[in-house]
């Protein structure tokens, strides 16, 4: 499981901006392009997964 973030923006290139700024400071993807949000502005989405940690996750026999 990973955790998600939303970013708004009063117009489409500030959500666009800040949403690459997110992805780039946390190593998170978009997971949505900006798009009218149901209010005022602007919304988009970016989610962040966590690595397994070591013994966790899939194991494979050898």
């Amino acid at each position: 499981m990973g955790v998600s973030y939303m970013v708004r923006g009063s117009s489409e290139s500030e959500c666009q901006q800040e949403l690459d700024r997110l992805c780039a400071l946390l190593g998170a993807v978009a997971t949505t392009v900006p798009m009218r949000a149901s209010g005022p502005g602007w919304m988009a989405r970016a989610v962040k997964t966590k690595a397994p940690a070591v013994g966790e996750g899939l194991s494979v026999e050898r």
